[in-house]
């Protein structure tokens, strides 16, 4: 202690530190009042009984004693930060919520994705709807029961690039490029769809003249860097074109040109290079056999070449697919923790949901305020029309609450 017969205060030193609160359960308590005929001898009004009683609000689950809050937060713990149910189970134990059991968690789980399907489904019609897209596949296990073990399936994933929407598609696990054409054609399709070089989008697309396929310069430079080790003159020959490509982007960015003056700029600079590779590939790159690491880069990339110079066509087109497979970054870290998914229905929820989480995550909106909010909004829309639930979607949501985005930035109204 200090004496006070010696010392006055003079001020104070303030340190701040932050303290933690682990996650809160506690029981909301829904009161409805409850009327009764003052006189009981007497009928109730034509339409009206003895008791009245408020009605309850409409709840996500029936029967449910989760609410909307914690419902939204058991689908954030799986998708978001990759918390299985039974992790999930032990820490709820810890805040005093005992007795939940896997199969009850999994039952409220299948209730709220079928709530969201809906808005899954308006999203999916949203993305095709626009005229860039962006679509790459991964794998994820699901579980055969017939063989006892898990498969490696595939999950598609379309991106809009300039609405910044995102899905997931699983179809039974097929890589087929049947899925993304029955995709492309149940929406009505009509634009460029940028893609890695898998086979199967040629085969596709290959007789719809309104889909336009732009390849993947990323996955071009890959096999010529794999080559540089057999023959270093030719493989950093293709590198080099590559780099002068995308240092003409580099430029357009720093400049902040529109769409229109990139365009332009890529017709002036990006075209004699483009041409001059073809030429290059025609010429020298026959010389090498196609089962060497440089035959092999020239053929992958001279059969997918023509795709790539379609960027001459739009400014708005991308050089590579990078965006596409953030996109599906969360996915592939997803099955490190929870591993694999039950069955193929499981494996069409998680598209459900990874879909409106990667839509969030492009828009920056803070996930759980908004699956919060669409989880009590969805058992009023259940026969909405497409224009309510659109409004329903992360990047129109976002418009009404503001205070949910999780950068300082100014909405942009949607056009």
């Amino acid at each position: 202690g200090v004496d006070l017969s010696l010392y006055r205060r003079i001020g104070e030193e303030i340190t701040k530190v932050v303290k933690h609160k682990p996650g809160m359960l506690y029981v909301k308590e829904i009161i409805r009042p409850k009327y009764a005929l003052k006189d009981s001898t007497m009928l109730p009004p034509a339409g009206q009984k003895g008791v009245e009683i408020a009605p309850m609000p409409l709840m996500p689950v029936d029967k449910c004693i989760a609410d909307t809050s914690l419902l939204a937060e058991i689908l954030l713990q799986k998708y978001e930060y990759h918390v299985p149910f039974y992790r999930q189970i032990r820490q709820y134990r810890h805040l005093g919520l005992k007795g939940l059991t896997e199969s009850t968690l999994d039952g409220w789980f299948k209730k709220t994705v079928e709530l969201l399907k809906p808005l899954y489904e308006s999203l999916k019609k949203e993305v095709f709807s626009c005229d860039y897209v962006q679509a790459d596949e991964t794998t994820i296990p699901v579980i055969n029961r017939g063989k006892h073990k898990a498969e490696k399936e595939y999950l598609w994933m379309v991106r809009s690039v300039m609405e910044k929407l995102v899905i997931f598609h699983y179809d039974m696990g097929s890589r087929a490029g049947s899925v993304i054409e029955s995709l492309a054609s149940q929406y009505h399709f009509k634009g460029y769809l940028q893609c890695d070089g898998f086979a199967g989008y040629e085969t596709a697309f290959k007789t719809n003249p309104d889909v336009r396929l732009v390849n993947c310069m990323a996955h071009i430079r890959r096999d010529f860097e794999h080559a540089l080790g057999e023959n270093k003159k030719e493989a950093e020959y293709g590198l080099a074109q590559i780099q002068y490509m995308y240092r003409i982007e580099h430029c357009c960015d720093k400049a902040g040109l529109s769409f229109d003056g990139r365009k332009a700029k890529r017709r002036e600079l990006t075209r004699p290079i483009m041409e001059a590779m073809k030429t290059w590939m025609e010429t020298e790159g026959i010389k090498y056999s196609p089962q060497s690491l440089i035959g092999k880069a020239v053929s992958y990339a001279y059969t997918r070449w023509d795709n790539m110079m379609r960027c001459l066509e739009d400014g708005r087109l991308l050089l590579d697919n990078n965006l596409a497979e953030n996109a599906i970054r969360p996915i592939t870290l997803g099955r490190k923790n929870y591993l694999f998914c039950g069955n193929h229905e499981a494996a069409v929820n998680m598209s459900v949901i990874c879909s409106l989480l990667a839509t969030c995550k492009a828009h920056d909106v803070n996930p759980r305020d908004y699956l919060k909010d669409i989880i009590a909004q969805m058992p009023y829309h259940k026969k909405s029309a497409d224009e309510e639930l659109l409004n329903l979607l992360p990047h129109k949501w976002k418009l009404q609450h503001p205070e949910s985005l999780l950068t300082k930035q100014t909405v942009e109204s949607a056009n």
